[in-house]
C-alpha cells in the first residue's frame, strides 16, 4: 500500500491561491482543490473547518500580497505616486485578486472605502507630504486621485486596455500634478 500523501494548510492555501489567481474565487471549491491535489477532499477538511475558513485564510494571504505592492510603492522616490503605481501593478499582475478586493459591492462612501485599511491611511499621509494639505483636506483630494487611479486599475484588471508601466507612470505624474494645481486653485 503506497504511503498516504500529507497536505498541510500551507499547501492547500497555495493551491487555492493558484486556482483563484487564474479562475477567480467563484471557481474555488473543495472538489476543485482536491483535483489539483490529486486527492480526496479529506485533507482540506482535516486542515480547515469549512470552505469559509479556507477562504478567510486565502483573503488574508491575498491582502498580504497587496500590502507588499503598496509597501514597495511607499519605498519609491515619490511614495504617493509609487503607491498609486503599486495599486495599478497589483491589478495588472493579479487581476482576479484585484477584482476580489476592489471590484465587489461595498455599501460605503469613497472616503470610508479608502480609509478602511492601513494602506489607505498611509497613502493619504504620503499625499500630505506632497501637497501640504491637512489630513482631512488630503482625504478629500485623494478621493479624486483614487477614483482616477482605480479607473486605470480596473481597465488593466479587466484587460480592457493594454498600457505599459511607463505610460501609467507618466499618466499618474501629469494628471495628479494637474489635479493638485486645480484643487489648490479651487480652495482659494
Amino acid at each position: 500500500m503506497p504511503p498516504l500523501k500529507r497536505y498541510d494548510r500551507e499547501k492547500i492555501i497555495e493551491i487555492s491561491l493558484s486556482i483563484a489567481s487564474k479562475e477567480g474565487i467563484d471557481k474555488l471549491n473543495a472538489r476543485r482543490i482536491a483535483k489539483e491535489l490529486n486527492s480526496s477532499v479529506n485533507p482540506i477538511f482535516n486542515n480547515f473547518k469549512n470552505m469559509d475558513e479556507l477562504k478567510s485564510a486565502l483573503y488574508e494571504r491575498i491582502h498580504n500580497i497587496y500590502q507588499e505592492y503598496m509597501n514597495n510603492g511607499k519605498n519609491s522616490d515619490i511614495p504617493y505616486k509609487g503607491m498609486g503605481m503599486g495599486y495599478i501593478k497589483f491589478a495588472k499582475d493579479y487581476p482576479e485578486f484585484f477584482k476580489m478586493i476592489f471590484m465587489t459591492s461595498y455599501d460605503v462612501n469613497a472616503e470610508n472605502f479608502i480609509t478602511s485599511d492601513n494602506e489607505g491611511n498611509d497613502v493619504i499621509k504620503e499625499g500630505q507630504k506632497l501637497t501640504g494639505l491637512s489630513y482631512e483636506e488630503q482625504k478629500k483630494f485623494h478621493v479624486r486621485v483614487w477614483m482616477f487611479t482605480h479607473g486605470i486599475a480596473c481597465l488593466v484588471a479587466t484587460k480592457t486596455i493594454t498600457i505599459s508601466d511607463e505610460e501609467i507612470s507618466d499618466l499618474l505624474q501629469s494628471t495628479v500634478h494637474e489635479m493638485i494645481i486645480g484643487y489648490l486653485k479651487e480652495r482659494k
